[in-house]
C-alpha cells in the first residue's frame, strides 16, 4: 500500500529534475536515473545513467542553455507497493519565455521504483509532443 510519504518522494523526483535542469547540472539529472535507466525524447534514446549524463551536459550547452523545464502531475498510479508511473503535462521553458511554447509543450510519462535502500528513482522516462506536429491533424483522447 502506498503511504503519502511514497507519493511525496515519488513528487519530489519530479522537482529534481526542475532543479537540476535550472542549474544546467547534467549530473544531478541523471542522479534520478537508476544505474540502467532510459530516457527517450523525441529523436533520442538513452540506455543508462551515464548516457542520460552526457546527453544532458551536452544539451545544456547547446539546445537547452538558458532554459527552464516545467510541467504537473497529471496522475500517480502505484502498481505494486515499489513501483509506480507518474503522468505529466509539461515542456521546456525558453529562456525569456513565461509560457511553454506549442512546439515545446510535452506529455510525460515518469516509471519509477523503490530501492533497497527505500530512495525512489526513475527506470524509465519518456516524453512526446502534446499537440500533432501538422496543422490540422486531429488528436485522439483527452484533451488535458
Amino acid at each position: 500500500m502506498s503511504t503519502d510519504a511514497d507519493k511525496a518522494a515519488v513528487a519530489a523526483l519530479t522537482q529534481k529534475v526542475v532543479t537540476t535542469w535550472a542549474y544546467g547540472d547534467a549530473e544531478g539529472f541523471a542522479s534520478v536515473f537508476v544505474e540502467d535507466g532510459t530516457m527517450i525524447l523525441a529523436g533520442v534514446y538513452c540506455d543508462g545513467r551515464a548516457e542520460v549524463q552526457a546527453y544532458m551536459a551536452e544539451a545544456f550547452e547547446g539546445r537547452y542553455k538558458g532554459t527552464q523545464v516545467v510541467g504537473k502531475p497529471l496522475s500517480m498510479r502505484f502498481i505494486t507497493d515499489d513501483v509506480v508511473i507518474l503522468l505529466s503535462l509539461g515542456g521546456v521553458l525558453e529562456a525569456g519565455k513565461t509560457e511553454v511554447d506549442r512546439d515545446s509543450a510535452i506529455r510525460a510519462s515518469w516509471l519509477a521504483a523503490r530501492q533497497d535502500d527505500g530512495q525512489w528513482l526513475l527506470v524509465a522516462y519518456q516524453n512526446t509532443p502534446r499537440y500533432p506536429a501538422t496543422a490540422g491533424g486531429s488528436a485522439h483522447g483527452r484533451a488535458a
